[in-house]
């Protein structure tokens, strides 16, 4: 198989209202059994409700979980919230054979979000020490810069100054990451809010942050389909994440 065909990320759709633990199975499985010849792959799914805890996750931070399943799982960070009305994607990638670490993987990853969000007309923003992406609540069109973006260095000024947590105020985070790399290889990946009930978002510190405000697309008025954002997201990983 050529090389330029290992790179290719033809998406591969799994369907909608999936049960996530066989999926999260089925991830480790393709990952354990991989070798260097194998292609990458880009899965694209919704799942029913449940919560996530990562690695970092800690109990108290899930509140009221009522009857959404919580599953542990072994990628970074705390609990984040899956469910229907949301596009997740799930980037298999050999990082070696691509040329870059991880650093650069996730960037990559926010990236592909944020020009996603541009084709529905909302501006993404970064918060330095917060992965994932936010929207300005006020103006999710507008292109203000925040002031808790990263610097180029990596940090963030102000909050080194403040010795003070990442601030969210008039933010609300519409895509969360969190990935696992095993012998060089991802897999979990990132999610999208679309159109979806964020009822459940109550019941945890989003990430590990106490009162973060979670949103979707719908929520700042951008009416598109599950199908219309999940190709356009497709697009912006399989370009983003190219060598």
């Amino acid at each position: 198989m050529s090389e330029k065909n290992n790179w290719n990320l033809t998406p591969i759709n799994l369907g909608r209202r999936l049960a996530y633990e066989p999926t999260y199975a089925a991830m480790q499985d393709f990952t354990a059994a991989r070798t260097d010849s194998t292609p990458d792959e880009l899965w694209i799914c919704e799942h029913t409700p449940v919560y996530t805890q990562g690695l970092a996750g800690k109990k108290e931070h899930i509140f009221n979980p009522g009857n959404i399943p919580v599953v542990q799982t072994n990628r970074g960070g705390q609990v984040t919230y899956h469910g229907p009305g949301q596009v997740v994607a799930y980037p298999l990638l050999n990082l070696k054979r691509r040329g870059y670490f991880v650093k650069e993987y996730v960037y990559r990853i926010e990236e592909a979000v944020i020009r996603t969000l541009l084709h529905f007309g909302v501006t993404g923003h970064r918060v330095a020490g917060a992965p994932g992406i936010y929207v300005r609540l006020d103006d999710p069109a507008g292109h203000a810069l925040l002031p808790q973006r990263p610097s180029k260095s990596g940090s963030d000024p102000a909050a080194q100054r403040n010795g003070s947590d990442p601030n969210f105020e008039g933010l609300g985070k519409i895509g969360a990451l969190g990935i696992k790399v095993s012998r060089n290889c991802t897999y979990h990946g990132v999610a999208l809010n679309v159109a979806m009930d964020l009822e459940p978002y109550s019941r945890i510190n989003p990430c590990g942050y106490q009162g973060l405000q979670t949103v979707d697309l719908f929520t700042i008025g951008v009416s598109a389909s599950w199908r219309e954002v999940a190709d356009v997201f497709s697009k912006k990983l399989s370009a983003y994440l190219a060598p």
